[in-house]
């Protein structure tokens, strides 16, 4: 994969930061020309409501809302009624976990890891909430979840690919065991869906959540999947115009899905971005782009694995962490590794507990820095990445 060809269509490589080394894609990736392009499209041409107005500007909204969903759900292998459109994947989980009529009393069964979208909304529910967890190698302990998973276990609802370890589940072998057992399944799909090819029919998922800003398109448009019969048995969290066919003082007639979930305005340029991101996903090759971080990965385990003033948050051996690297210096504190290397280096990375407190807390752990890499990233930044944290170790540890 040419990465430097790629670096061409994003602004921020053409703009007065241009030498910025981005490696904080885990939270939000850059934005191709080709998505702006497409948003602006929205504004400047047919800049009106769709599905409500029928005059030719209000068509045209309504077209392209279709088109997008069409491409997302073409992107993940499923029908476009199955693309519920949120405002983020937190609202997605959220209206998974609330909107599902699970037996009350019953169990849901999470990870230790869980990024606080897929920790805290399961708090307030009525299940009762256990937990698989993760050994000191940082792999997914099947044996563990084998055991955890009893006959209460009404869902399972799992990170797919974790935003601290950059670890992925089994889910193939997640999901037929829960099936198995009766349960549904949910995967917080945020950090694997921009990463790796995703079929949720292959996978037998029952639902799925990711967000587009972690996938070259705009914020503020996430997705939820879920199969029809799921759908079918779900409540809306809000509900109000765009979602009913029909109301009187006493009734209202919901329309069906999607639509029934989707209340409201709905952000038409993001989601219209959101299809635009689709299709350069897809033109580069989600393939590729999963083997181009794992090279990038590679090259800056190998730079910094034997530093002993380093540690990676295991797993140490790179091709088992996506394209995130989580470290700690000896003696520093993660929001001073990330302050030092904005300002001496413009290297920009996150630091701190990743929205994913528990995990910490359980460890003992205040926070981790954080580099992650995505697809116009390339070996040269990750050599002066190496050669920055190389420096800070020899000027700051202790």
């Amino acid at each position: 994969m040419d990465a430097a060809r790629l670096r061409l269509d994003f602004p921020l490589y053409d703009s007065e930061n241009k030498d910025v080394i981005y490696l904080d894609n885990a939270c939000q990736t850059l934005r191709p020309k080709q998505v702006i392009a497409a948003m602006d499209e929205y504004y400047y041409q047919f800049p009106a409501c769709g599905g409500r107005s029928i005059h030719r500007l209000a068509t045209q909204v309504s077209l392209k809302i279709d088109e997008a969903r069409e491409k997302i759900a073409a992107f993940i292998g499923c029908a476009p009624r199955n693309i519920i459109f949120t405002k983020n994947c937190t609202e997605a989980l959220n209206l998974a976990a609330k909107g599902y009529p699970f037996a009350k009393g019953s169990a849901v069964l999470t990870t230790d890891l869980e990024h606080n979208s897929n920790h805290v909304p399961w708090m307030s529910s009525r299940l009762q909430h256990k937990f698989v967890r993760t050994p000191a190698s940082g792999l997914f302990d099947f044996n563990a979840y084998q055991q955890q998973l009893t006959k209460d276990v009404s869902v399972v609802s799992m990170v797919h690919t974790n935003n601290v370890t950059g670890t992925t589940l089994p889910a193939r072998e997640i999901i037929s065991a829960a099936h198995d057992n009766g349960s549904l399944v949910i995967l917080d799909g945020a950090q694997s869906v921009p990463h790796q090819k995703i079929d949720v029919k292959a996978l037998d998922v029952d639902m799925l959540a990711f967000s587009l800003h972690k996938m070259l398109g705009p914020s503020g448009v996430g997705v939820l999947y879920a199969k029809d019969e799921v759908l079918e048995k779900m409540s809306p969290l809000i509900s109000g115009g765009g979602s009913v066919g029909t109301t009187d003082y006493e009734n209202v007639a919901f329309l069906p899905p999607p639509e029934k979930f989707e209340a409201g305005l709905l952000n038409y340029s993001g989601i219209i971005g959101a299809g635009a991101a689709v299709d350069y996903l897809q033109q580069v090759g989600m393939e590729e782009i999963a083997a181009h971080e794992q090279e990038l990965n590679r090259c800056l385990t190998a730079g910094l694995q034997d530093n002993e003033a380093v540690t990676i948050l295991p797993p140490v051996d790179a091709a088992q962490r996506s394209g995130i690297f989580s470290f700690n210096i000896r003696g520093m504190d993660s929001h001073d590794i990330a302050m030092i290397c904005d300002e001496i280096a413009g290297i920009a990375i996150r630091s701190g507990m990743h929205c994913a407190h528990p995990f910490f807390v359980a460890r003992g752990i205040n926070g981790c820095a954080r580099a992650s890499l995505y697809l116009y990233n390339t070996k040269e930044e990750c050599r002066r990445f190496v050669e920055t944290i190389d420096y800070i170790v020899r000027t700051f540890s202790s």
